[in-house]
């Protein structure tokens, strides 16, 4: 069993709020819009890190991280990008991936919006982290925390950072 920590669209903000729920998970996934590489090599020295680079990151996070990624942990596909969209209306380009992969997992940020689905045409579930910074339009900060479980993907809470002041 894996506990997994996910957050998205930080855009450089770190909270220390943050610590308490990454530090008890064997993994932070970051789904994009990172902001800095000092941010990343925060996560890093709390838990490892499996991060994708978001349309607002530049040089040196698309060097350092790619624009999509695709693993299997615990027996669970995982797919991660950052622009994914939603079951009946996914980017063109992630659909295209996950039409390649067929994940069981699909991870994605860009919306600013916390969003769990589960896609039938797919078999899959579709999990969006909401921001977790700052910057954007949300009035509250979310991060996700869930289970990988032999093949199970358990125990998926929305983590409500507070308002944005």
């Amino acid at each position: 069993m894996k506990k997994i920590a996910i957050l998205s669209d930080t855009h450089d903000y770190w909270d220390e709020r943050y610590i308490p729920y990454l530090e008890i998970c064997d993994e932070i996934w970051h789904a994009g819009d990172i902001g800095s590489v000092l941010l990343t090599q925060r996560l890093e020295a709390i838990r490892p890190l499996r991060a994708v680079y978001g349309n607002c990151d530049g040089y040196p996070l698309r060097y350092n991280f790619s624009s999509h990624l695709f693993f299997e942990l615990e027996q669970v596909r995982v797919l991660m990008t950052h622009i994914g969209g939603y079951p009946g209306r996914y980017d063109s380009s992630a659909l295209a991936l996950i039409k390649h992969h067929k994940p069981d997992l699909f991870v994605c940020g860009h919306s600013h919006i916390a969003k769990v689905m589960f896609d039938r045409r797919h078999d899959m579930l579709c999990v969006n982290p909401g921001a977790a910074g700052k910057q954007g339009f949300h009035t509250i900060r979310t991060l996700m925390r869930l289970e990988l479980n032999e093949g199970n993907i358990e125990n998926l809470e929305v983590i409500e950072l507070g308002k944005i002041v």
